[in-house]
């Protein structure tokens, strides 16, 4: 057998074991009930919930498809294969090799996302962004930190919308928040999860000395509205303000802005992307939701890991990554090893090989 041939057998497998997991035959049967529901007469009667039967719909077949394509020209592959081999059509083998080696490419991609299978991990995210103690100097890394995400979610090709933006007193931001919406983005971003530490030559110091700041980065998924999660109006503190700050064109510079503490946890969300304070509200209540839907999930993972023994704490206090640009450059995760010596790639929102690394560190813890 010749080394294509074993490619070829090698793809073959892989694909396979992609299609086991996937569970098609099933598949195949939910597209069914879902094609016979959407044909069913008042269907849009209710277009929230005919919306999310539609996109379910959409994922299941493109899933389907995609997976017979990749199956059949496999298939068409090999037998081409064996033709030009029999033959020593040079230039057809050299078609084969090209057409394997992007087969390759896309199922390590079909590999990779079953990495996230986590419960919400299709959903889409809300970022929250937060300076630590240092003054400007973490007020700055915010909002560098704030543009690396933004960056990250156009390179996915997300969107990406701000919904609460106070910029700080001299740079940066004092507080961001971001609704990104995409395919599996919760599922890649909750990797930014943590405190992230900066040292570099500070650019505010005029002795130019070092400096180290902290930031922090908080993801939560945009939970299903089937999804109950109790608030009680008398546990919640509703503040309202003037929106204000560089947030980009789509935040309203009026007097809209809320501000919602959710006194016995002391969650705080805000949302300014509305010009109507009922809207603002009602997002606000959304991520308050999540947030709080979020921290239970964490409270039920921490008592399970008390019980099993494990010391081993993972919170949004934790320091998750050092970005070091002076006096050497570098990138480091703290949680997986991952590291890369070029920062500004990083910090412009090339950060899918943390993503990978942290996603193959949680399949294997």
């Amino acid at each position: 057998m010749s080394e294509r041939s074993d490619r070829g057998r090698a793809l073959g497998q892989r694909l396979d074991a992609l299609v086991s997991a996937a569970d098609l035959p099933w598949k195949r049967e939910r597209l069914m009930v879902l094609d016979a529901q959407i044909s069913e007469p008042g269907f849009w009667d209710d277009p929230t919930a005919a919306a999310k039967t539609n996109q379910e719909r959409t994922q299941i077949a493109d899933e389907i498809e995609g997976l017979d394509g990749l199956v059949s020209g496999l298939s068409d592959m090999v037998e081409l294969l064996e033709m030009a081999e029999e033959e020593n059509a040079e230039d057809d083998l050299i078609v084969i090799d090209e057409e394997f080696a992007a087969l390759e490419q896309t199922i390590a991609g079909l590999e990779f996302t079953r990495m996230l299978s986590g419960e919400h991990d299709s959903a889409c995210a809300y970022v929250q962004i937060k300076p630590g103690a240092g003054g400007t100097e973490s007020m700055d890394w915010a909002g560098m930190l704030y543009r690396m995400i933004n960056r990250y979610a156009e390179r996915k090709g997300w969107r990406c919308s701000v919904l609460e933006y106070q910029e700080g007193e001299e740079a940066g931001v004092q507080s961001a928040t971001l609704q990104i919406d995409g395919s599996f983005a919760y599922g890649h971003l909750k990797a930014e999860t943590g405190v992230h530490r900066l040292v570099r030559i500070s650019p505010f110091d005029s002795n130019a000395r070092r400096h180290t700041s902290f930031a922090a980065i908080s993801v939560t998924p945009q939970i299903d509205d089937s999804i109950d999660v109790e608030i009680n109006d008398t546990d919640l503190r509703v503040d309202t303000y003037r929106s204000s700050g560089a947030g980009g064109q789509h935040v309203n510079k009026t007097d809209s802005a809320v501000r919602l503490t959710h006194i016995p946890t002391g969650v705080v969300v805000a949302c300014q992307q509305e010009r109507s304070q009922h809207k603002n509200r009602a997002t606000a209540m959304k991520m308050l939701a999540a947030k709080l839907y979020a921290l239970e999930e964490e409270k039920q993972r921490a008592q399970a890991d008390a019980i099993a023994g494990d010391k081993g704490e993972i919170n949004f206090g934790s320091q998750i990554r050092s970005y070091v640009l002076q006096p050497y450059q570098m990138v480091k995760d703290l949680r997986t090893g991952h590291e890369v010596g070029q920062p500004q790639a990083v910090l412009d929102g090339d950060l899918d090989g943390f993503i990978e690394a942290y996603l193959l560190h949680q399949a294997n813890t």
